[in-house]
């Protein structure tokens, strides 16, 4: 899957190392202010991109779009 790093990340982290990324504040991601982040911390434990795109929900939310996808409802 090839993804255009510049339109997910912000400038400052778009040329790191992906496990940079990973261990990166949310506020890394494009459009995630820190304060975003934050509330993540607060309400999920989220701290890092990792963090967030491992979070049980996150994952629930997409499969249930990858279902509607495939399924006619």
């Amino acid at each position: 899957m090839a993804i255009d790093l510049d339109k997910v990340l912000d400038k400052a982290w778009a040329d790191k190392p992906l496990s940079d990324v990973l261990a990166a504040p949310v506020a890394a991601l494009k459009g995630v202010t820190e304060k975003d982040g934050e509330l993540l911390r607060e309400a999920f434990g989220v701290k890092t991109v990792a963090d967030f795109g491992q979070l049980k929900y996150v994952r629930w939310a997409q499969a249930l779009v990858a279902l509607h996808h495939t399924v006619k409802v």
